[in-house]
């Protein structure tokens, strides 16, 4: 029986007036219209951070600035294993365009449990909406900086 691949992914948990921004993936792919929140899989020569602001302006266009890891999840699917590290970013400026995904939503962190999700994704919100996580999407929002917008 041959090993199942492990897929190294940072996500990033972004928040703007009062809402998180969740994406959903595109028909076709892996898990195709679930909701997700925005990165990718890292590549061999990087650092979780440098792969999440990658992803972040190749799916969406847009620059964040990377900050602390707020949290890791580790799901095991039939066919591949996800390891997913999970940041606090900002938006630093760009206008989002959902060129990865199929759409984006900004959602209250209260609703993030109706968006259906990867296992790994809701794991992670179960735990937000827990307490476990301590400042995870909960937590109040920065206020709007200039250049961001969706």
């Amino acid at each position: 029986m041959r090993a199942k691949p492990t897929y190294e992914v940072a996500a990033a948990v972004i928040r703007r007036d009062g809402r998180v921004l969740l994406t959903r993936r595109r028909a076709g792919s892996h898990l195709a219209g679930s909701w997700e929140f925005p990165g990718g899989k890292r590549e061999a020569d990087e650092t979780f951070p440098a792969a999440l602001a990658r992803e972040l302006a190749e799916e969406l266009r847009v620059t964040v600035c990377v900050g602390e890891p707020i949290g890791r999840q580790r799901y095991e699917y039939d066919d591949r294993i996800v390891e997913l590290r999970f940041f606090d970013c900002r938006l630093v400026c760009g206008r989002i365009a959902p060129l990865g995904c199929d759409a984006v939503a900004w959602v209250p962190p209260g609703a993030l449990a109706d968006y259906p999700m990867p296992p790994a994704d809701a794991a992670f919100v179960a735990g937000l909406m827990g307490g476990a996580g301590g400042r995870g999407a909960a937590a109040p929002s920065d206020p709007p900086r200039r250049g961001e917008s969706a």
